[in-house]
């Protein structure tokens, strides 16, 4: 039984000096392992935070610049309507005003040609004045040189005629 009481005993002073190593031990870990270690478990935490939230950030920031481009976008289209409209408004002035000119020098052309076919037709009947007068001259003188029975002077009249019709 001596045995018993001594080795259990010996295992008393085991277990106790096993248990004073393990708290030094524990100890020891947690001043040189765990400190460090929880440093670098915080430093890791806050750089992920970090990311985390430069992600964020820059997520908001891309969602700003879309809605800005959006804006733009849709800024230029309003602005590329209006000069589509004004560019048909003054393509349509233009026509009228082309439209206008046109029929414009058109009635001041008819003008002219009327202008030029009243002083044609006036010089026409001042030259057949001048050519009946010249003819009647020519027929009286013609009936005067000689008597003539009335056949005679209708035949003389007819070869005038035919001679007018042949000048013209």
């Amino acid at each position: 039984m001596n045995t018993f009481v001594l080795g259990s005993a010996m295992a008393n002073g085991d277990v106790l000096f096993t248990l004073v190593s393990f708290i030094i031990l524990l100890f020891l870990v947690r001043k040189v392992a765990f400190g460090p270690l929880m440093n670098m478990m915080k430093q890791r935490e806050q750089h992920i935070a970090g990311e985390i939230e430069a992600a964020e950030k820059n997520n908001a920031e891309t969602k700003k610049l879309l809605e800005e481009q959006r804006a733009a976008v849709k800024q230029s289209r309003v602005e590329a309507q209006e000069l589509i409209e004004r560019a048909k408004k003054q393509a349509d002035e233009q026509k009228d005003g082309i439209l206008v000119a046109a029929k414009a020098e058109a009635e001041s052309i008819k003008e002219a040609a009327v202008k030029e076919i009243q002083r044609e037709k006036d010089q026409a009947i001042a030259a057949l004045q001048a050519q009946v007068a010249v003819l009647s001259v020519q027929i009286a003188s013609k009936v005067i040189q000689k008597e003539l029975k009335e056949e005679d002077q209708a035949s003389l009249i007819r070869d005038y005629i035919k001679e007018v019709g042949e000048v013209r």
